[in-house]
């Protein structure tokens, strides 16, 4: 697997979520549960994780829908 994303946005991961999702592409939430350890202030940054296989199509995706820089 592959690192996609890394962001404190849970909007923005449940959009990327979403896209991917759309395109059929699989991804998959890393440290969602971290804020229990931060004290649910939102400090530590989710990962969205993709095969390696689709990371070239899924960087593609978020890059169209302005979610991804570069």
């Amino acid at each position: 697997m592959k690192e996609l994303i890394r962001t404190n946005d849970p909007v923005r991961m449940a959009i990327a979520s979403a896209l991917l999702d759309g395109e059929g592409i699989t991804s998959f939430q890393l440290d969602v549960h971290m804020s229990v350890l931060d004290g649910s202030i939102g400090i530590l940054p989710r990962r969205l994780m993709v095969v390696d296989r689709d990371l070239f199509r899924a960087k593609a995706i978020l890059r169209d829908n302005d979610l991804l820089e570069g």
